[in-house]
């Protein structure tokens, strides 16, 4: 059988067989994270159950966004301080700030104002500041009582810088003189004989 005979066969039968994973019928990066729960923690794993029958049945937002912050790795799940925390809550009054991810202390914060605070845990030190400023530490099953709906709640993220974001980079082309603008290398040192060569020299490549 030659070569375009195969073709022509194959070209007949293509709708009654199944594609060729190996070559191009994977879609991959397409799977959603929130189909396959990853943690092993109990207690997050029924949270992730109690919001996803929340968001079902209430057709609410909040649940929704927490349901989708829950099934987040620990990298998008930033810890929040507390002198962060009392600034986004200033003039919100009878509000609950909620958190999908841990509240730390602040030492640099002399006073901690009184405050009504979700997360999914809390520092002994940052319990103990807000429970002695009259405010609560609430978990998330005792917010669904509360505000099933997440009324009169503010939700709240932590910063995401981490010292690893500074070597991340490289998104352009190595032709733009600007692709390695504000990316930090990993170096041994600063010395005359390091980082000197391809990248740093025209006759190496390319110089920057």
């Amino acid at each position: 059988i030659s070569c375009k005979q195969l073709l022509l066969y194959l070209k007949k039968t293509a709708c009654k067989m199944g594609i060729d994973l190996k070559a191009g019928g994977r879609r991959t990066g397409h799977k959603s994270s929130t189909k396959v729960v990853k943690t092993a923690n109990p207690y997050n794993k029924l949270l992730i159950k109690l919001y996803k029958f929340l968001a079902r049945r209430t057709d609410s937002k909040f649940c929704a966004t927490v349901v989708k912050r829950l099934h987040m790795s620990k990298v998008n799940q930033p810890p929040i301080g507390l002198n962060r925390l009392a600034k986004y809550m200033t003039n919100k009054d009878g509000k609950t700030a909620v958190i999908v991810g841990k509240v730390t202390d602040d030492v640099r914060m002399m006073e901690c104002p009184k405050m009504s605070v979700c997360a999914l845990a809390f520092t002994e030190n940052a319990r103990k500041r807000i429970e002695a400023a009259g405010g609560e530490c609430l978990t998330f099953d005792q917010l669904a009582l509360r505000a099933p709906k997440g009324t009169n709640t503010v939700l709240l993220r932590g910063p995401k810088s981490r010292a690893a974001l500074a070597h991340f980079g490289h998104s352009t082309s190595v032709a733009n003189p600007h692709t390695h603008d504000g990316v930090k290398p990993y170096v041994r040192s600063n010395g005359r004989k390091f980082e000197r060569a391809r990248g740093r020299r025209s006759n190496c490549g390319f110089k920057i």
